[in-house]
C-alpha cells in the first residue's frame, strides 16, 4: 500500500520526510539576500521549487526518489522563506527566479529541468520564459500565471495544517523567526498582485512545459490549467486524482511517478 497522507496529519505533526543528508550546502548571494540550497545526487540537474510560505523540505518525499533514479536534485529555499534572507524589497516572482539563476551560476548548471509547485511553479515558468538556454523544461503544478487563475479562498482544514506546519518550520529555520504575520502579508501582496502574463507571452515560451493540478486543488481553477496547457506551445497538461494543491505530500509516489514521466520525456 503506498503512503498517503490526505488529511496533512502525518505533515502537519512531523512534516515531510527529513531531507537526507548533503555534502553540498551552503548559502548563495543573490541581489540583496542570502539563498540556501542544497545539492543531493549525481546526474541531470533537476531544480526543485518549493511553494509560498513553504521551505525545500517540503520536498523530503521526492528527493530520494530522483536521486535513485539518477539526477541530481537541488533544493532551494525560496527568498525569504525557511533558511534563506531577503532585503527590504517586496517578494516577487522575477526576482526570486533571478535567485534560482544565481544558485544555477554557483554550482555551475547550465542546464537544469525545473519541478516547481505553487509559487514556485510561477517562478519555475519566469526562469524558463526569461532564460530558456539554462532550462530543459519546466513541471508546472498548482499555480496561476494570471489573477484569473486563482479560485475564491475558503479554509479547510486540510489548509489549515498545512499553515501550521509552515508556520512551526518558518519558527525553527528562520532569521527572523518572530516575523512569520509581516512574511504571511509581504507574500499575500505578492500573490494577490503578480504574476500577469498575457496570452501573448505565455505563446513564446520555448521550453517544454507540463501543466499538472489535484483534482480537489483548493486555490487554483482547473480551466485555467486547461488554458495554460493550450496557449504554452506543445504543453502537457495532467489531472491527478484524489489529492488536492498538496500532492507532493499527500501521495507522494503519485506525484514522484508524474515528475519522472515527465523528465524521462
Amino acid at each position: 500500500m503506498e503512503f498517503a497522507d490526505d488529511e496533512l496529519f502525518k505533515f502537519d505533526e512531523d512534516g515531510a520526510e527529513p531531507l537526507p543528508a548533503s555534502g553540498a550546502e551552503g548559502r548563495v548571494s543573490s541581489d540583496g539576500a542570502e539563498i540556501w540550497c542544497a545539492s543531493y545526487g549525481a546526474g541531470p540537474a533537476v531544480i526543485l521549487l518549493h511553494g509560498g510560505l513553504g521551505n525545500a523540505g517540503n520536498w523530503g518525499y521526492q528527493v530520494p526518489a530522483l536521486v535513485d533514479a539518477g539526477y541530481r536534485v537541488i533544493v532551494i529555499d525560496s527568498r525569504g522563506h525557511g533558511r534563506s534572507t531577503r532585503d527590504d524589497r517586496p517578494f516577487s516572482y522575477v526576482l526570486m527566479s533571478d535567485d534560482v539563476l544565481a544558485v544555477m551560476d554557483r554550482l555551475e548548471i547550465e542546464e537544469a529541468s525545473v519541478i516547481g509547485w505553487s509559487d514556485g511553479a510561477c517562478t519555475a515558468l519566469i526562469l524558463a520564459d526569461r532564460h530558456p538556454e539554462r532550462v530543459s523544461g519546466v513541471f508546472f503544478f498548482a499555480c496561476n500565471m494570471d489573477a484569473t487563475g486563482t479560485l475564491e479562498f475558503h479554509p479547510t482544514p486540510v489548509i489549515d495544517r498545512c499553515f501550521s506546519r509552515h508556520r512551526k518550520d518558518y519558527q525553527a529555520l528562520s532569521a527572523t523567526p518572530d516575523g512569520f504575520e509581516a512574511f504571511v502579508a509581504d507574500v499575500g501582496k505578492m500573490m494577490q498582485s503578480e504574476p500577469n502574463y498575457t496570452a501573448g507571452e505565455l505563446a513564446a515560451i520555448k521550453v517544454p512545459v507540463t501543466v499538472a493540478i489535484g483534482e480537489s486543488d483548493e486555490f487554483i481553477r482547473r480551466e485555467h490549467m486547461n488554458y495554460l496547457a493550450k496557449t504554452i506551445p506543445d504543453a502537457e497538461l495532467i489531472l491527478m486524482p484524489s489529492v488536492s494543491h498538496f500532492a507532493p505530500l499527500q501521495r507522494p509516489a503519485l506525484f514522484n511517478r508524474e515528475v519522472l514521466a515527465f523528465l524521462g520525456s
